[in-house]
C-alpha cells in the first residue's frame, strides 16, 4: 500500500467527517479505511486522530498534516489532469463551492449542464451560504455574489443579480412605509449573517453610497430564511429579487425604497491565481460564461465581462 493512498484516505476521513462516510465515498469497507489511517500513523510515528465511539478529532499534528496533505494531493491531481487533458477532454475531480440559495436555480442547472457535457469530469459541489476559503478548503473554484476587491482570486462575471428590500404588507400597516433608507434604523429588520456588513445595509442616496445601521430580533444565515421571516411579518429584509419575485407579484410582499437600490449585484465564478490553470477549471469557467450569456434572463443576467481580481471568501454578500 503506497503512502499516497493512505494519505488520500486520511484526507477523505477528515473531509467527510468519519470512517463510515469516507468508506461510502471511496467504495471500500470501513475496516479497510481504518486500517489505512492506522498504517499512515504507524508510518509517520505520530497520532493524527483522536477516536471515540461518538466522534473523532484531529491532533495538532493531524491538523497540520491534513492541511499540507490536501495541498499535495491537489497538486498531484492537477498534474495528472494536465497530462490527461493534453490527450483529450477535460477530466478529473472538480470541486466547486456555491451559495446554497442558488443550488436549485439557474446556477445549479448550469453546473449540471457542464457535467453532462463533460463525461470525464467528476463533480464535488458544496452548497453553503457561509464564507468559504477556496485555498484553505481545497476548492478549484466558487460562485460569488459580491463586489470584487481581493487580488488573491481571479474572477469572471457571469450575470447581474438584483437585490431588493422587501416587507410584508402587515408590517407596513403596523410601522409605516420607510421613505428614505434612514427610516430603517427605527424599524425591525431581518439580519442575514452571511452579508459582510450584516448590521449596515447600503443604499444609493443622491448618487452616493450610504450605509444605514439596522437591527432586529431575528438573525439567520440564509437568504431563504430571510424570505420566510419577512413572509411571517417579522420585519424588513434584503434578499435577491429573484427569490421573492413571485411573492411580490402575488402581493404577499412589497418592495420598499426602490429608488435607493444600489443596482444589480454581480455573479462571478472565481478561482485562485495559478501559473498553470488546469483545463477542467478553464473549461468550467468558459462553459459557465457561455451558458449565462445564452440564458441570462434566468438570473437577471448581462453579458459576461473580462477576467478581473476578485474578493476571497464570500458566498453571498452585498
Amino acid at each position: 500500500m503506497d503512502t499516497f493512498t493512505r494519505m488520500r484516505t486520511f484526507v477523505e476521513v477528515v473531509e467527510t467527517g468519519g470512517f463510515s462516510a469516507a468508506a461510502r465515498k471511496l467504495g471500500r469497507s470501513k475496516a479497510l479505511i481504518s486500517k489505512y489511517v492506522k498504517e499512515l500513523e504507524d508510518e509517520l510515528g505520530a497520532r493524527l486522530m483522536n477516536r471515540t465511539t461518538r466522534r473523532l478529532s484531529l491532533t495538532e499534528l493531524g491538523q497540520a498534516y491534513f492541511r499540507d496533505a490536501g495541498e499535495i494531493l491537489q497538486r498531484v491531481d492537477d498534474l495528472q489532469d494536465m497530462v490527461r487533458e493534453r490527450h483529450g477532454e477535460p477530466t478529473g475531480l472538480l470541486r466547486v463551492a456555491a451559495p446554497r440559495t442558488f443550488g436549485d436555480s439557474a446556477l445549479g442547472q448550469a453546473i449540471m449542464d457542464f457535467v453532462a457535457a463533460n463525461p470525464a469530469i467528476r463533480l464535488d459541489l458544496r452548497l453553503d451560504d457561509r464564507f468559504v476559503d477556496l485555498i484553505d478548503e481545497g476548492f478549484d473554484c466558487a460562485i460569488r455574489v459580491s463586489e470584487l476587491s481581493d487580488s488573491s482570486l481571479i474572477a469572471r462575471k457571469l450575470a447581474d443579480y438584483r437585490f431588493a428590500t422587501v416587507v410584508h404588507p402587515a408590517v407596513i400597516a403596523a410601522h409605516g412605509r420607510p421613505e428614505t433608507p434612514d427610516d430603517l434604523t427605527r424599524l425591525p429588520c431581518i439580519i442575514d449573517s452571511n452579508l459582510r456588513n450584516r448590521f449596515n445595509w447600503r443604499f444609493l442616496v443622491n448618487g452616493v453610497k450610504q450605509t444605514v445601521p439596522v437591527s432586529g430580533r431575528v438573525e439567520v444565515n440564509s437568504p431563504s430564511a430571510v424570505r420566510l421571516a419577512v413572509l411571517a411579518g417579522l420585519g424588513f429584509g434584503s434578499v435577491p429579487y429573484k427569490m421573492v419575485e413571485d411573492d411580490v407579484a402575488a402581493g404577499r410582499l412589497e418592495i420598499v425604497l426602490p429608488d435607493f437600490e444600489l443596482g444589480a449585484a454581480s455573479i462571478y465564478v472565481v478561482y485562485p491565481h495559478r501559473r498553470h490553470l488546469s483545463a477542467k477549471i478553464r473549461a468550467f469557467v468558459d462553459f459557465m460564461a457561455d451558458w449565462f450569456q445564452k440564458n441570462g434572463d434566468e438570473c437577471a443576467a448581462s453579458s459576461p465581462q473580462a477576467v478581473v481580481p476578485a474578493q476571497q471568501g464570500i458566498g453571498l454578500a452585498r
